[in-house]
């Protein structure tokens, strides 16, 4: 493992000529080469992320100052547009589709001084929980490459547990940053909705898409979301809330405080009984070090999952509608005789099963009769979710949730039943029902040896909080760890 563990070591590194920047995307090169099979890139700019550290290591050696991310590695999910690189959402119907601008997210991260080193391989537009969905294949886990990585930003969450770079971008619709980041053992954060612009980033379901990122340490994580946070002209529906610097904030911040987590998400069925006593053992380590941990109730869980489908998989038929094989994109070749003819086959043979279901989903939900009965009502839901996270949030600083019901399993093992697949979601798609940041903690080990994570989520906008309860938590668990 490359010994530079940390973004702020990294510099101090370059700074005093320990190591370069060339050296260093030299190094991540070699890890990527040795982990082909994991399957995590689908495409590695090599030549030009050489270009750019040594145009970086120029100008350091020219005595400018280093900028934020300067020579940072970067690995972005294939769901990102980078302009004059291909981003596929790792779907046939976009294989060689070329962007033509960037994403404000890349574009921050350019700025910045940041080196991308190439997209990741991705469940088909974002839409899947084990990175099985992928046209190019699946990721494997690099603990065990038996086992899925999580999805839909399995490469993403892989490329860093592998080490194959520092930090990687994902997006986040009902848990894709979050659910891998637990499978993998790393750091997995989903800002506030808005947050973050959503600019050059392939829609899924539109207000529920965040984009999110991936690291080995808190200080990372803070540090690129404070690089690319913030307002956007080409994003209506990004806040103008102002960015605080979130690297510096985690120096402050009390030691104690009030903490919630919900009593119906611990007793559920569905929950590893390993998960749930490391959960409640951990709140205790919590109440010993001063917090208040308490129960709260919430009538509502057994409804987040469907609504959640109902809802995203209605705004992913009106998304996915573009890809007709008229504009952009792949085209059903071939004597077609009617435009119904060549949407019909562009869209059978260019989306996958996965996909396919979706939108037959969200346009079975949307038509006329059912509307009232599915979209209205889980909208409804949605509402009264939202209420009662803000009442939480009255009285608790964080709410404190497993993030998946079990470990990662074993790839295959649930792609014939898409229903157990969706109720994998049960404990991450409540924060974006609500729009609320959240993150998930590498603090566990399985007793089958694999890792496992806690789920911590704040009031929307309040990051600073957020994160400084993840330092504080990982804190904790290793000195419990060493203790």
């Amino acid at each position: 493992m490359f010994p530079i563990s940390a973004i702020k070591d990294y510099h101090s590194a370059l700074q005093s000529a320990a190591i370069s920047c060339t050296e260093t995307v030299q190094h991540y090169l070699a890890v990527i080469r040795d982990n082909k099979h994991l399957n995590v890139f689908l495409e590695v700019f090599e030549d030009e992320s050489l270009a750019r550290a040594a145009a970086l290591d120029l100008a350091r050696k020219n005595g400018e100052p280093l900028a934020p991310l300067h020579g940072v590695v970067v690995g972005i999910k294939d769901v990102l547009c980078y302009q004059g690189h291909r981003v596929s959402a790792a779907s046939h119907m976009l294989e060689d589709y070329v962007a033509i601008y960037n994403a404000t997210a890349i574009q921050k991260l350019l700025d910045a001084g940041a080196i991308i080193i190439g997209r990741q391989n991705c469940d088909e537009f974002a839409m899947g929980s084990s990175n099985e969905n992928s046209a190019f294949g699946p990721v494997r886990n690099f603990i065990d490459p038996t086992r899925v990585p999580g999805g839909s930003s399995g490469g993403s969450a892989v490329a860093v547990q592998a080490g194959m770079c520092m930090v990687s971008l994902g997006s986040d619709t009902g848990g894709s940053v979050r659910q891998p980041a637990d499978f993998c053992g790393i750091i997995g954060l989903k800002p506030t909705y808005g947050r973050i612009s959503r600019y050059g980033l392939i829609a899924y379901a539109s207000s529920f898409d965040q984009i999110g990122i991936f690291a080995r340490n808190i200080n990372d994580v803070a540090l690129v979301l404070e690089v690319i946070a913030g307002t956007d002209e080409f994003d209506s529906t990004v806040s103008d809330l102002p960015v605080p610097s979130y690297s510096h904030e985690l120096m402050g911040g009390a030691r104690t405080g009030k903490l919630a987590y919900i009593r119906q998400a611990l007793e559920h069925p569905s929950l590893d009984p390993a998960i749930r006593s490391s959960l409640f053992s951990f709140f205790d380590l919590l109440r010993s070090e001063g917090y208040q941990v308490d129960a709260v109730d919430m009538e509502w869980l057994d409804e987040i999952v469907p609504a959640y489908y109902v809802l995203t998989t209605a705004e992913a038929s009106s998304n996915l509608s573009r890809y007709d094989g008229v504009r952009y994109g792949f085209r059903a070749p071939g004597d077609l005789t009617s435009p119904g003819e060549l949407y019909t086959l562009t869209r059978s043979r260019g989306f996958g099963k996965e996909v396919q279901r979706r939108i037959l989903l969200g346009n079975f939900v949307l038509s006329a009769g059912y509307f009232d009965a599915y979209f209205t009502k889980a909208q409804q839901v949605r509402r009264l979710l939202s209420d009662a996270f803000q009442d939480i949030f009255l009285n608790y600083s964080g709410l404190l949730m497993p993030t998946v019901p079990s470990p990662a399993f074993r790839l295959g093992e649930k792609t014939t039943d898409p229903i157990e697949m969706y109720l994998g979601d049960i404990y991450t798609v409540l924060a974006n029902l609500v729009g609320s940041p959240a993150i998930s903690l590498p603090l566990f080990q399985h007793p089958s040896g694999l890792p496992f994570g806690l789920q911590v989520m704040s009031a929307r906008f309040n990051e600073v909080s957020l994160l400084r309860l993840s330092d504080r938590f990982l804190q904790l668990a290793g000195k419990s760890a060493g203790a």
